[in-house]
Order: C-alpha cells, then structure tokens, then sequence
C-alpha cells in the first residue's frame, strides 16, 4: 500500500473521528453476526471505533456495501478486506455513484423536517425550492440573505435551518452564543423578521423555547455540512456555498431536469 494511500486514508479517519466528535446520530441496529452488513460494520469501527453508521446498504459497486457514518461516506467491500474512500465513478453513465449515493441520503433526511421547523422565505407559487443551512453570523450567508428578494423572484423558495458554526456547546461546556443567538430567533414570534434582523447585525431579543436548533445542527453533521451557507437542491444534492440568483437558478433547474 503507498504512503500516499495511507495518507489519505488517515486523513480520513481524522475527519471523521472529527465529525465523531460532534455527532449525535443514532447508532443502526447492528446486524446479524457473520453477514457482510456486520462484517463492513466490524471493519469500519476497526478503523474509527467511535464511529455513528447511519447506514449501511448495499452498493452499485459489485462486492461492496455503501457505508454512511459520521458525515463521511466509504465503499468496504463484503469480505471486509478494502475499503474505498472517494468518489466512485460509473464509467458507463459517465456519473458518480458517490454522489447519487448522497443524493439520495440526504433527500430522504431532509425530507423528515417540518416545514414548522424551518425559517422559509418564498415566492407566492414557487416553481423550486432550496433547502439552506445557515449561519447568522457567516459573512455569506449575510449576502446571500441579502438577495432573498431576488431570488424568490425567481421562483425559488428558500427553506433556512440553522446550523451554528461554532456549535451547541464550546470547549468550555457552556452553550455557544451563536447557538443560544438562533434559538432566539427560531423561539421569537416573528421568525422571520428576526432572522432578517439577525442577518443585519442586530441581536434578537433572547427567548429560549422548545425548537429544533441543536438537532438541525446534528443533522448537519450526519449529512457532512462543514460550513455555512450549504444549499441543496430538491434532490439532496449540494449545490452550494454562496450562489448568485442566477447561479441557483441554474443549478435548480438543472437538478429538476434531471428527475429531482
């Protein structure tokens, strides 16, 4: 095996013991001994015991299971003997099973938040809609909520969930306050001038409410959001950071072309 290899595959197990760290997914119900499902289980906690799987399926890869855990994705083949972490590509369609993998992961995910739970700023009839998670401090999530307007215009709905960079709680244990700051807003009894506000720089009035904020953020992580703004299209495919109007317009109808 290369150094090259092995760097790489470290640099993975990093990240995802990482991500480890502030996960709280739950753990799948672990299968039936001797199977390749909890052989593949077996191998990956070798490599990150403190792993959360979220799912392990069957992969368009012959011999290999599709393992999602900790907001990383790796093919382990059956026997447990390799492990590809990467995109995989088909070179018959010319796609990338990594990304249809994650697609449809995140698709089914997202799909299980109410829209009660989000802060939605959209058209009368919108032809597309984009779900963002969101900072209210991110510099570019600032811009982009600048352009809410225009982007509504055309016909894009945006559905925000929060996703505080600095986390839920700090090094220190305490509550972070960019947490307790979109716990306010999510709690305020207008959400959305609230976040409007927030994105100008001024502070909400602090309120504390049942809201869904912390396990937004951890279906963040499960989902692999590292930073702020993440946008995706209706497919559950990431097409962004910061996008333009018309760049997000491009990319939805894209992905709405492609069946999504």
């Amino acid at each position: 095996m290369s150094k090259k290899f092995w760097l790489m595959l470290c640099a993975s197990v990093l990240a995802m013991q990482a991500g480890v760290a502030l996960a709280q997914a739950t753990v799948s119900t672990p299968p039936v001994a001797n199977t390749p499902e909890a052989v593949v289980r077996q191998t990956l906690l070798k490599l990150v015991p403190k792993a959360k799987i979220d799912q392990i399926t069957p992969s368009p890869l012959p011999g290999f299971y599709q393992v999602i855990a900790s907001g990383h994705l790796v093919y382990i083949s059956g026997d447990g003997k390799y492990v590809i972490n990467g995109e995989v590509i088909d070179a018959t369609k010319g796609s990338s099973l990594t990304d249809d993998a994650w697609g449809a992961y995140r698709k089914t995910e997202l799909a299980k938040i109410p829209v009660s739970d989000r802060i939605v700023f959209a058209p009368e009839h919108p032809k597309y809609t984009v779900t963002v998670f969101t900072d209210v401090t991110c510099p570019y999530c600032r811009v982009l909520h600048e352009e809410i307007k225009a982007i509504n215009n055309e016909g894009i709905a945006v559905q925000y969930l929060a996703w505080p960079r600095s986390g839920v709680t700090g090094d220190d244990g305490q509550l972070t306050a960019t947490y307790k700051e979109m716990v306010s807003i999510w709690c305020a009894a207008d959400r959305n001038d609230a976040f409007t506000q927030a994105k100008k720089g001024h502070d909400p009035k602090s309120a504390d409410c049942k809201n869904p904020v912390k396990d937004q953020f951890d279906l963040g992580l499960r989902l692999g959001v590292t930073g702020t703004p993440a946008v995706y299209a209706e497919d559950g495919t990431l097409i962004g950071g910061y996008l333009t109007p018309a760049q997000m317009l491009q990319a939805v109808q894209e992905h709405s072309a492609k069946g999504g």
